[in-house]
């Protein structure tokens, strides 16, 4: 089976190796996902924090074959080619109102990603990957997953699944099918304001 090679990425300071672990390949096997690993799965998106405790996020899930098609019809193309393998897949929405007198939650999409980011950390800690992806018909998705568009907004699909045999990819994908590395430290975080000229 053809996986990548030894994981190249290099932190610059020390870090937990989960944060380095966790990467977005494209190649799954079709194998089933017992039902209370994906229990785990959501149980650990739902500790995530969230402005006021709102947890504004839903995801909503696809197993059954019938059900997967029909999710894997909201992705664009080059998505289509791959995430069809996994057995998992799901969309991560969030509320665009706060539950409490409904004036906008400016940080709901925030809390979102929280939640898709417990959700990935703890897909490795079962011996799974997950894989977000901006890539799908976003007005499409709002009529076929049923998502009213004025209370909620739909952010990411999500593949999960083990990893598969990345020989198995169409040639461009296997070429991104590696852990990428990540910007300098000294590009993201600053202890003075970096937009001064």
């Amino acid at each position: 089976m053809s996986r990548p090679s030894a994981n190249p990425r290099t932190p610059e300071t020390e870090v937990d190796s989960m944060f380095i672990d966790r990467w977005s390949p494209r190649a799954f096997l079709p194998d089933p996902i017992p039902e209370h690993q994906i229990k785990t799965l959501f149980e650990a998106a739902r500790w995530a924090p969230s402005c006021f405790n709102e947890q504004p996020w839903l995801f909503l899930y696809a197993t059954e074959t019938e059900k997967r098609k029909k999710f894997v019809s909201l992705l664009v193309d080059k998505n289509q080619r791959w995430a069809g393998q996994a057995p998992l897949l799901m969309f991560v929405i969030a509320r665009r109102g706060f539950a409490k007198g409904g004036a906008e939650n400016r940080h709901a999409k925030f809390d979102a990603g929280a939640a898709w980011m417990s959700l990935a950390l703890q897909a490795r800690k079962l011996g799974l990957y997950a894989h977000a992806m901006a890539g799908f018909h976003l007005e499409k998705s709002y009529e076929v997953l049923g998502v009213p568009k004025k209370d909620y907004e739909v952010i990411a699909a999500i593949a999960v699944g083990r990893l598969g045999d990345s020989s198995s990819l169409p040639d461009d994908l296997l070429k991104m099918e590696v852990p990428k590395d990540r910007k300098p430290l000294a590009e993201v975080a600053f202890d003075n304001f970096p937009f001064e000229k």
